[in-house]
Formats: structure tokens, C-alpha cells, sequence
């Protein structure tokens, strides 16, 4: 689109924070609507998805889920995930915020500065 490095950096960050913002507020509900749902169905409510989730928060906490997000997670989900967890929004939006920029630095930097390959052509139209 031809916009310079700081307007891309800031653009990407701000939509990530966007969503962190948003699905923050709403976290809580989407979980309380989750777990009804799985009680009306008499699913086990620990899965190995669920105990999968669990471990990596006792390992890493709020930071390892903030640094994950952007590369393995979805911002929306992270965020249920931390909201899910217990961490409060004020903690989530800090932890989220600085994986935002770092992850946003490295991916614009990175792509400003490969961009002239051939196979990343595309990036210049």
C-alpha cells in the first residue's frame, strides 16, 4: 500500500490492541456461554486440550501467553484465554501491548527490510 514504516508499525499494533480490547470486555461472557454449552452437552470439563492450556499457563503465566499470541494464538483468542484464566484486563492489555510492539517491530522491520527480494514482490504493487 506504500505507507511508511511507522505508519505500518503503528497501524499493526493498533489492531491487534483493538481486538485485546475488546474481546477483554466481552471474554468473560464468551467463557460463561462456553462452559453452559459444555455442561448441557456433560462433556468433561478438564479435556486434554483444556489441561493442555492449563500446563503452558503454569509454566509461562500472562507473559508467555502475551508473547505467544501474536505467532501461535490469535490475539482474540489469547485474550478469552487470559480473561478465561482469571488475569485482570489492566494486566492483559500491559502484557499484550508490549508483545504488540515487539512482534510488530519485528514483522514490519523484517518485511521493509526483505521486501526488495523476488518473492516478495507482491508487497511493492
Amino acid at each position: 500500500m506504500g505507507l511508511p514504516f511507522w505508519a505500518t508499525l503503528g497501524l499493526t499494533i493498533g489492531g491487534m490492541m483493538t481486538s485485546v480490547f475488546l474481546f477483554s470486555i466481552i471474554g468473560a461472557a464468551v467463557h460463561d456461554r462456553y462452559v453452559v454449552r459444555q455442561k448441557a452437552k456433560n462433556k468433561p470439563m478438564f479435556s486434554k486440550k483444556n489441561r493442555r492450556i492449563v500446563s503452558v499457563w503454569t509454566k509461562f503465566g500472562m507473559s508467555g501467553i502475551a508473547f505467544l499470541t501474536p505467532i501461535l494464538f490469535t490475539p482474540i483468542v489469547g485474550t478469552v484465554l487470559a480473561t478465561v484464566l482469571g488475569v485482570s484486563k489492566s494486566r492483559i492489555w500491559l502484557h499484550m501491548l508490549w508483545s504488540a510492539v515487539f512482534w510488530g517491530f519485528a514483522v514490519t522491520l523484517t518485511l521493509f527490510k526483505l521486501s526488495h527480494l523476488p518473492f516478495l514482490q507482491f508487497l511493492q504493487r
